[in-house]
């Protein structure tokens, strides 16, 4: 993985390529590069680093015309970083280029049989045995028909059986590989053909006129065109600039659905920000504006979503829930955890979504799975959300992506509606997650046995969240002086009890993302059971403390660490005095209720890790070593 970006029509293709491998630059990379033809002519650069300083200079120096191409970003899987294993990759004859995302397990398999008929190898990466097996593929075909005509399809999209070469090469190819890819390729014997193929990594086709386009990631295109195609796993598309054709390797058919795209140009722009990061969190209060439009009903006393897909009776019917989840997605599982089985008084459990798929957990009959995705893409919760229905249990998904693959196959779910988040540390999806999560639990509470009253208040505390974190953004200034103070520490402990630990656990995966502190996350109460004698002065804490049914608790735990000379930041309730006396520096919080509060204040650590990040000189938007969406196990 990371990114691909492909294009066809009467532009030229390099620059459109670099553009969109500009705007796929958020989902993590470590090389980048693009292959054009121009008429029969390939061409090729590629280089090790940031686009702007490897490949675009590289470009510069030497343009590449031509109408077609493909580009990628590399996130490394096999190999390390280097110019030699990043992307396009080359065939043994070297007329044909490929692009991929995902991992061929039987790579290796298929290797040495190719080097035993005679092929060598330039990299490292799983992906130049698949190129080399494509061409292998393609002059088998070739010499069976003895012609190499390139074909233009009819305007529009078609389906069924192609007889095009390079189609039924890449095919062919793929019926042997093990693994997942999403990937295109381009011939120079067919200088007017792109060929794209998914499985298990996203794709889609952008429509244009008299030009289409491949991504990875609708960001690529969507300055070009917001009508797409999201193709389905085993799908493998013919495109050309007049239109495109697709089939299924299982049944050489597809069902083409066109879609559009719900954000534009401007959505996915940084703006007046610094980073993509600051931007994503100051829109948190619009997003939960977003998240809760539509949804609330005061005079039921409940929550309304309109794409469960299941009955009322199906809902009271639930005996237990599974969430299933990873990463971020894992945190808001955890709070979802304590919502529902408060709100709805019904038992859930919180798996990650990798480890689900391969343990023979028990599933009763009226167990719903629940998976959690910013992208809907992620690998191994669509994994677990196809585990799930395997085992004939219903599968439900809140998601940001519309058309995502997970939003596809979900039996029913809810929008996230958060708009596209380019930074790679995940903020606004995560609050909105917990705004719908909040709702959710609400939702089956009130088909149980939870009171209008105390439904009424949870509604009305969350319609007062936006204009809530309005205020705790209105306060940044305050997080950047806490920030400088300790952005030289090389350690930090997150702590809290009851519905703020799972938030401890996000404030210190913030912080490791972006600034490279080594952070940790713990209840509270864990702290006197070994992680104790990690406590020192230059060991900063920070307590999420608030006024809730914990706070004597938590309070006691704090004195621990403040008995060990432990530096102590403490998010507070707005008028509590006691904290003062016991903490380095407070950051206050609005009075809330106790399950808004994980909402409330995640907002501050957000910022702390970005201020944080930002004074040491991190790159906050693209951190080392990460991926925005994980489209591999």
């Amino acid at each position: 993985m990371c990114g691909i970006i492909g294009y066809v029509g009467k532009k030229a293709a390099a620059p459109i390529l670099l553009e969109g491998l500009r705007r796929l630059e958020y989902r993590g990379y470590d090389s980048a590069g693009i292959a054009v033809l121009d008429g029969a002519r390939l061409s090729l650069l590629k280089k090790k680093g940031k686009i702007d300083e490897g490949l675009a200079p590289l470009l510069k120096a030497s343009p590449l015309a031509g109408r077609l191409g493909i580009g990628h970003t590399r996130w490394a899987t096999h190999g390390v970083p280097s110019d030699k294993n990043c992307h396009p990759h080359l065939d043994a004859s070297g007329t044909l280029a490929v692009v991929h995302n995902g991992v061929i397990e039987n790579y290796e398999t298929l290797k040495q049989r190719l080097k035993r008929g005679g092929h060598r190898f330039k990299s490292d990466t799983d992906t130049e045995v698949l190129a080399h097996l494509i061409g292998e593929c393609y002059a088998r075909r070739r010499g069976q028909t003895g012609a190499t005509r390139p074909r233009k399809s009819a305007p529009g999209p078609t389906h069924g059986n192609s007889a095009d070469l390079l189609t039924q090469a890449v095919c062919d190819a793929l019926r042997e590989v093990i693994g997942t890819y999403g990937l295109a390729v381009i011939c120079a014997d067919q200088p007017e053909v792109i060929v794209g193929a998914r499985r298990g990594s996203p794709l889609i086709i952008g429509i244009g006129k008299g030009e289409n386009f491949l991504a990875s990631d609708a960001n690529a295109i969507v300055a070009h065109t917001r009508k797409v195609v999201y193709l389905n796993d085993y799908d493998v598309a013919t495109i050309t600039a007049e239109g495109f054709e697709v089939q299924n390797l299982g049944t050489a058919t597809a069902q083409v659905q066109i879609s559009n795209i719900e954000f534009n140009q401007e959505d996915a722009a940084r703006g007046r920000h610094a980073h993509f990061m600051l931007k994503e969190i100051h829109e948190q209060p619009q997003t939960v504006r977003n998240a809760l439009r539509g949804r609330i009903d005061l005079e039921g006393a409940t929550a309304r979503f309109g794409g469960l897909n299941m009955t009322p009776a199906q809902l009271r019917g639930i005996d237990r829930i599974v969430i299933a989840a990873s990463g971020t997605s894992w945190h808001a599982a955890l709070v979802g955890e304590y919502l529902i089985e408060e709100f709805a008084q019904i038992p859930v459990e919180v798996e990650f979504a990798h480890e689900f798929c391969y343990r023979n957990a028990p599933l009763e009959p009226n167990t719903v799975l629940l998976v959690l995705s910013q992208s809907g893409e992620t690998a191994d919760t669509l994994a677990a959300l196809r585990e799930a229905k395997r085992r004939s249990h219903r599968a439900l998904a809140i998601v940001n992506v519309v058309g995502s693959t997970i939003a596809r196959e979900a039996d029913g779910g809810i929008y996230l509606h958060a708009g596209p988040e380019i930074g790679v540390a995940s903020t606004k999806a995560f609050v909105s997650t917990l705004t719908v999560l909040s709702l959710l639990a609400v939702h089956l509470g009130r088909m149980r046995n939870l009171p209008v009253k105390r439904a009424l208040e949870m509604l009305r505390a969350l319609e007062a969240v936006p204009e809530q974190i309005e205020r705790l953004l209105g306060q940044s200034a305050a997080l950047k002086r806490i920030a400088r103070k300790y952005a030289k520490a090389e350690d930090f402990f997150f702590l809290s009890r009851g519905y703020l630990f799972p938030i401890a656990l996000e404030g210190a995966l913030k912080l490791k993302e972006i600034s490279y502190i080594h952070a940790e996350g713990y209840s509270a109460a864990e702290m006197k059971h070994g992680p104790i004698a990690l406590i020192d002065a230059k060991t900063p804490a920070v307590f999420l403390v608030p006024q809730d049914s914990m706070y004597e608790k938590t309070m006691a735990n704090l004195a621990m660490i403040r008995s060990r000379r432990g530096p102590i930041i403490a998010l507070a309730t707005e008028g509590d005095r006691q904290i003062r006396a016991v903490a380095d520096d407070v950051f206050y919080l609005p009075r809330a209720l106790e399950p808004i509060y994980p909402i409330l204040a995640t907002v501050p650590l957000q910022l702390l890790a970005y201020h944080i990040a930002v004074a040491r000189g991190c790159d906050v938007d693209k951190p080392r070593n990460l991926a925005k969406s994980v489209t591999v196990e």
